[in-house]
C-alpha cells in the first residue's frame, strides 16, 4: 500500500513525497478521502500559519478525514506544523482550535537569549527510545524551522525534546499517531532514518488489513 501524503493547500508536499519514494515506499499525494483511508499511512504535512492551515483542512474536510485515519488504527505522522495540528490548540495569532488528536497546546516562544524563529540544527534527546519510531537509531542532529512549539498534556506522549533556551518538543507519539517538530527529510541520515521507521510501521500495519 501507498502512503497518503495530506494535500491540502499548504505543506512542503513534493519534498515528503520525494523523500518517501528514495526510502522504497508510493507517495501518493492527495486530497482524496478515499486514498487517504485506504493507505498503509498517512502523512500530514504543513508549512505555514496554525489558523489558516485548519480553515483549509475544514473546508476541504479533510480535518474529518485525518481524524478518521487516526481513529482506525492507521499510522499517522504530522511534520512540522503538522504536527502541531494534531494537538488541541495554539495560540498563533489568536486562539485557534487544532485536530484534538493529541492533547496540548502550541505556544510562542517566549525570553530567552535566543533567537526566533528557531532555526537550524539541533540534537535530539531520546525520552522514550523503546518507541518503535526510534528502534535502532541513536541521538542525533535535526533541523528545525519554527516559531511556535507543542506543550503536550500528556508527558507520555513525549518521545524525544531538544535544547534551545529549554526543553522543547521535538518527537511525539500515542499508538499509531507520531508528529517531528523538524523535517526529517532535510535531516540528513537520522531524519531519514526516522521517517524510515515511520513508514516500516505503516508497511506493517498494510499488511496486516
Amino acid at each position: 500500500m501507498g502512503i497518503a501524503i495530506v494535500d491540502y493547500g499548504m505543506g512542503n508536499l513534493h519534498s515528503v513525497g520525494k523523500a518517501v519514494e528514495r526510502l522504497g515506499f508510493e507517495g501518493i499525494v492527495t486530497g482524496d478521502e478515499r486514498e487517504i483511508l485506504e493507505a498503509g499511512g498517512v502523512v500530514l504535512p504543513g508549512v505555514g500559519a496554525f489558523g489558516d492551515a485548519m480553515k483549509h483542512l475544514r473546508e476541504t474536510g479533510l480535518d474529518a478525514v485525518v481524524k478518521q485515519a487516526a481513529a482506525s488504527g492507521k499510522p499517522l505522522l504530522g511534520i512540522c506544523l503538522g504536527m502541531q495540528l494534531l494537538f488541541d490548540e495554539s495560540e498563533e495569532h489568536g486562539l485557534n482550535t487544532g485536530l484534538g488528536i493529541l492533547p496540548g497546546r502550541v505556544v510562542r516562544f517566549q525570553g530567552g537569549d535566543y533567537k526566533v524563529p528557531h532555526m537550524g540544527w539541533n540534537r535530539l534527546e531520546f525520552k522514550q527510545p523503546d518507541s518503535p519510531l526510534l528502534a535502532g537509531l541513536t541521538e542525533g542532529h535535526v533541523y528545525f524551522v519554527h516559531s511556535y512549539h507543542v506543550l503536550p498534556e500528556r508527558g507520555d506522549d513525549l518521545l524525544a525534546v531538544t535544547d534551545y533556551g529549554r526543553p522543547v518538543t521535538a518527537i511525539v507519539g500515542r499508538g499509531n499517531v507520531f508528529g517531528m517538530q523538524f523535517h526529517p527529510e532535510k535531516s540528513s541520515e537520522l531524519g531519514m532514518a526516522l521517517l524510515g521507521n515511520f513508514l516500516s510501521l505503516a508497511e506493517g500495519r498494510g499488511e496486516r488489513n
